[in-house]
């Protein structure tokens, strides 16, 4: 999600625990990295050291990234995803 500041964009990304409905992690930057939503999401992890049934819900951009995939096998998370242009099949 980019927002305008004085000197340009911002981009920010976080993670929403469903039950509580509380940001646990989140990231930002001046540009978009592919590793913004996986920083976001191991600050997350270390806040609520969720157990491994985690479940991620995510769009298809950069959650598809190896790194990001990556990520969430090594803290035993399963994603889910809308189909490509439903961005209501995650709600």
């Amino acid at each position: 999600m980019p927002a305008q500041t004085g000197g340009g964009l911002l981009y920010l990304a976080s993670w929403q625990d469903a039950c509580s409905r509380t940001a646990v992690g989140w990231d930002v930057r001046e540009s978009m990295p592919e590793d913004l939503v996986s920083e976001a999401l191991r600050r997350a992890v270390a806040v609520r050291q969720p157990a491994a049934e985690l479940i991620v819900h995510s769009d298809q951009d950069q959650y598809t990234a190896t790194r990001f995939r990556d990520l969430l096998a090594t803290h035993g998370a399963q994603q889910r995803m809308s189909r490509r242009g439903n961005c209501y099949g995650n709600a």
